[in-house]
This record gives structure tokens, sequence and C-alpha cells, in this order.
């Protein structure tokens, strides 16, 4: 069965974050710069497969120790690059194949690597390009295979890689690898940042002296034997017998690209947390004075606040002052305008009264003169009475009461 490893082209020479090119530096370079090297031990002179080749580089890197590398990949315009680039030729060249349908002979190969090729299929895929290597690879032959481990690539840091299928976790690849090649010796790559120190090697006339390098972790408290470290990735060098596997494997390897493009980038990360320690110093001190004055400013505002409580209750007696003065001042002006009323009431009334005095004083004027005339009136009629009192004192007597009526009739004869 045929397929396709879904990981985007690289036609045009374009690094899309999943295929490595030779021109990326840093983390991946040093990733797969250093399987294709740890890798180069195992196919001095042999008949070499690079499955999943990409670009070509490390195809390429093989053939310049092995008898013959061949490299496949599923893209042909990947394929060209690398042939344009690499050259074709007996001993490195290149073809567009799958890995699970390989047009290879049975037993043709001496070696098969395969880098970060598995996680690319599915799970039924897997097996079956399992089969393919151990169809195409001699019986002694060897396959050397890398995969990401899942529990530290993916669970550990909750990331999920669109262009992988199925990522397998240790016991998972070596139940999967067991059925074809049971015969195993693991190895875990995995970045970190060292101090190595490990002797030169020997010669001529110097003592024999170790050459495994050792590594510690630890602080200023203690340091220990670093040791069960667990990779970011597995590389599994992996055979039909446990006799055909290299008799002294390698007790530690060592990469680094020769620009010590890592180095430098730590060293700029380590200047540049420097320089963001300095900064966040002096935000921390912004931070520190923009406080203090937040501070200043909420107890301004608080102060504020207060005088504003202040001022409010001030304004609120001030209006129930106003208030009251209000209803004081038309209840003022109420009992003005009734003691208005009042005096225009008595205003009338005084007026009237004066109208009635006049009235009175010009009767009592008039009685005046009425009673000055009667006084005339009554002096005169005294007196007239008086110059009558000897006629009337006449008349009251006898003669004059005998001679009345004949004066009566003489007055009335007279008319």
């Amino acid at each position: 069965m045929s397929t396709i490893v879904p990981v985007p082209a690289t036609s045009a020479g374009e690094f899309t974050g999943e295929r490595f090119l030779p021109s990326c530096s840093g983390e991946i370079a040093y990733e797969h710069w250093h399987r294709y090297a740890f890798a180069r031990r195992f196919v001095q002179g042999k008949r070499v497969l690079d499955a999943a080749c990409g670009e070509g580089y490390g195809t390429a890197l093989l053939g310049a120790f092995a008898k013959s590398a061949v490299g496949i990949d599923v893209d042909l315009a990947t394929i060209n690059h690398a042939s344009a680039t690499y050259g074709e030729g007996t001993r490195v060249r290149f073809m567009p194949t799958s890995c699970t349908g390989l047009p290879l002979p049975s037993a043709s190969l001496d070696v098969i690597v395969s880098f970060e090729t598995i996680e690319h299929l599915s799970a039924e895929e897997q097996p079956e390009m399992l089969a393919e290597f151990a169809r195409v690879l001699a019986p002694d032959g060897l396959l050397i295979i890398s995969s990401p481990n899942r529990r530290l690539y993916s669970d550990a840091r909750s990331y999920v890689n669109p262009y992988h299928l199925r990522e397998l976790y240790r016991e998972e690849l070596s139940r999967l690898l067991s059925r074809r090649f049971p015969a195993q010796q693991w190895y875990h790559q995995r970045l970190a940042c060292w101090s190595g120190i490990w002797p030169e090697p020997a010669v001529a006339g110097d003592a024999p002296g170790a050459t495994a390098l050792e590594a510690w972790v630890g602080d200023a408290a203690h340091i220990v034997p670093y040791r069960e470290v667990e990779g970011m990735y597995f590389i599994v060098v992996a055979g039909r017998e446990a006799a055909r596997l290299p008799s002294e494997p390698a007790s530690v390897s060592l990469f680094t690209d020769s620009e010590d493009s890592e180095l430098k980038r730590a060293e700029a990360n380590a200047r540049e947390v420097l320089r963001l320690d300095a900064l966040l110093r002096d935000s921390a001190r912004a931070v520190e004075r923009h406080t203090h004055h937040i501070h200043h400013l909420e107890a301004l505002v608080a102060e504020r606040e207060r005088l504003v409580v202040e001022r409010d209750a001030a304004l609120k007696a001030y209006a129930e002052r106003m208030s009251q003065l209000e209803t004081q001042l038309g209840q003022r002006d109420a009992t003005i305008a009734e003691r208005e009323r009042q005096l225009q009431e008595a205003d009338a009334d005084r007026a009237e009264r004066d109208a009635e005095l006049a009235r009175r004083s010009e009767t009592i004027a008039g009685l005046a003169k009425r009673s000055a005339a009667v006084e005339a009136d009554k002096a005169r009629l005294e007196t007239t009475l008086a110059l009558q009192q000897p006629r009337i004192a006449y008349l009251e007597s006898f003669r004059g009461w005998i001679g009345w009526p004949g004066r009566q009739l003489g007055r009335w004869l007279g008319r």
C-alpha cells in the first residue's frame, strides 16, 4: 500500500516549520544535523536508505561515508531539488516514492535511516512502513529510527503538531519495532546547555585514560549525577539479532554547529535577560513612583471627596435654610399683605370717621349757630317778655281778663 506523508512541500526551498532546511539554524538545526552525524558511524561502506529524506542534506552527509545512499520522499519537487543540489550518481541518488511502498529489491540494503518519519503516518500505515523496511534490509541490516517522545513533545507542553498523525510513547514504539526488529539499542536526544569536561584523545606515549563523559546536575546545595534523562526524541538502533548491534555503543554524543549559534543565542538571551532585568528594575522603580503618585492622588481624591461631602452637606443645609427663609418670607409677605389690607381698612375707617367727624363738626357748628340764635331769640324774648311783663301782669289781672275779648274784636275789625 502506498501512502503520502502529510508534510508541507519545500519545492522552492522555503522553510515551512516542519521540513528542515540546511539554511536553518539554532535548535532545529542541532536536532537534525546531530541525528545524521550520530548515524555516520553505522553507515561506513554500507548500502544506505534515507527514508523521508526531505531536502536531501542528510542523504548527502551519509553518502560521504556510505557505499551508496538513496534518499526517498513523496514530494516530487523536493526530490528534484535534492537531485539538483546534491547531484545524481551511483553513490548518492534520490527517488520519489512512499515509505510504505519501496521500489527496491528485498534484502538490498544494509542500513535504513528514518528520522522523524513514523509520526507522520497513521496507526495502520506505521506497521506497513516497518514491514517494508524489514523486507528491503539484509538479514544483518540495521534500522536507525527516531521518533518524538509524545510524553514530553506534546503532553508536557500541551502542544499539537498539525503534521503529526500518530505520535508514540516509548512503550508503543518499542512494541511496534519488536514485531520486526526485536533487538534494540535505545538513545535519548534532548537539547540542553552543558559544561563539559572530557579528556583529549590519547596520543602515543600517554597513559590510557577513560574516554566516557560524565554529566552532573545540581546547584549550590548539592550536585548529583545527571542520570536517566528522558529525551525529547528517541533514537533506536534496531536489528533482527542482538549480535548484529554495535558492540560498543557511544556513551555520549555531543554536537554543535560551526557558528555556535545556540551558544550565541543563549548568550544573546542572557544579555537580553540582563537588559530586561534592568528594564524591569527601572519599571519597578517607575511603578513604585507611580504607585506613590497614585497613593498621593488617592489621598487628594479622598480629601476632595471629603470636601465634596462637606460642601454637599453645607449646600443641603443652606438649601434647607433658604427653604425655611423662603417659607418665613412667604409668611412675612402674607402677614404684610394682611397688615396692608388691615391698614387699608383702617385708613378707610379713619377716612370715614374723619368724614363723620367733619359732618359732626359741621352739625355742631350749625347747632352752635342755632344755639346762639336761640340764645339771641331767648334773650330777645326775655327782653320782650320783660317788656311785656307788665302787660302780662295786667292781662293776668281781673281787669285785663275782662277787657280781652273787646281788644280781640277790635283787632279783628281793624284787619
